[in-house]
């Protein structure tokens, strides 16, 4: 008789353990994975766009080289500059961001963290790299826009040399 309760007892056990989910495997956790993934190729898209600034920072510097003491053009290269450190004071928070929601994904993937705690904990991130997003955006628009104004005032500039 003791047998059988005690192989009663081990299939009580084992199937208690068995029908825990593992935390990696729910359907919440592999969004999040889906989720990180956007995060690290908008910040890749970011990373370039960032690199493209920089070239046109350079760009603008070389091509007012040959303008002397030209007030209006310096000004114009410290807004892009600023522009730029702004922009890339966002790529570090934004990579701060990604390891901070890695971090979580590990946690929640080892049973660290529950689910609700894990949910909450996303939806905070994933609001933040939205905001992230939008402010990358209104950026690179300013960034456009400056380089566009400095363009038409090379051309007058050209245009009254050539007069």
């Amino acid at each position: 008789m003791r047998r059988p309760i005690t192989l009663l007892i081990f299939v009580m056990v084992l199937s208690m353990f068995s029908c825990k989910q593992n935390p990696a495997e729910t359907p919440e956790h592999k969004a999040m994975v889906e989720e990180h993934k956007a995060m690290e190729a908008s910040h890749d898209a970011m990373s370039k766009e960032h690199d493209a600034m920089q070239d046109d920072h350079q760009k603008m510097i070389d091509a007012h080289k040959g303008i002397e003491n030209d007030s209006i053009h310096m000004a114009m290269e410290n807004q892009h500059g600023a522009i730029l450190s702004k922009h890339a004071e966002l790529m570090e928070a934004h990579q701060a961001l990604i390891a901070k929601h890695a971090e979580l994904e590990t946690k929640h993937g080892t049973g660290d963290m529950t689910l609700e705690e894990m949910t909450a904990e996303h939806a905070s991130m994933k609001s933040e790299h939205e905001t992230m997003e939008k402010e990358h955006q209104k950026i690179k628009e300013d960034h456009e826009r400056i380089t566009q104004e400095d363009e038409r005032m090379m051309e007058e500039d050209k245009e009254k040399e050539d007069q």
